[in-house]
């Protein structure tokens, strides 16, 4: 992809004013997490059951995800994989998106992530393989 060149005399942003989507979005990441690590989701009254938990008794795929993100708060990953392995692995891959922006804006150039149709069917298979296993006997250990 080629850009078009600046016309002379136009003003490109800074880097600073280009940098402010990724920050707020990593502000609000951060004040999102800093809420989970002050309210601690094991601790009845402070968050919503899980519906088709409540109504069916079967975990969805984000069932333990706010365990996960509060043990990732306060530096326990063991407990993070264990409360919902996707939703750590789901966590890491936004950091390095994250990541990924702020370097590709620092650079001036344009955020690109290629995903493809078969990127898309495997993420899907991925997590309803990883929802049909947590919610039989041998698949215990990936339930919170």
């Amino acid at each position: 992809m080629t850009h078009a060149p600046t016309p002379a005399g136009a003003r490109t942003p800074g880097t600073l004013t280009r940098l402010a989507a990724p920050l707020s979005a990593l502000a609000a990441v951060v004040g999102a997490f800093a809420y989970v690590a002050a309210h601690d989701p094991n601790a009845p009254g402070h968050y919503p059951a899980c519906p088709l938990l409540q109504l069916t008794g079967i975990l969805c795929p984000g069932c333990g995800g706010l365990r996960t993100a509060h043990a990732v708060a306060h530096g326990d990953l063991a407990a993070a994989l264990g409360a919902n392995a996707l939703a750590l692995a789901g966590m890491a891959l936004a950091a390095l998106f994250l990541l990924h922006w702020c370097v590709r804006v620092i650079r001036a150039r344009p955020v690109t992530v290629p995903v493809r149709p078969v990127h898309l069917w495997l993420g899907t298979g991925l997590v309803l393989v990883f929802t049909v296993v947590r919610n039989l006997p041998f698949g215990a250990a990936l339930a919170p």
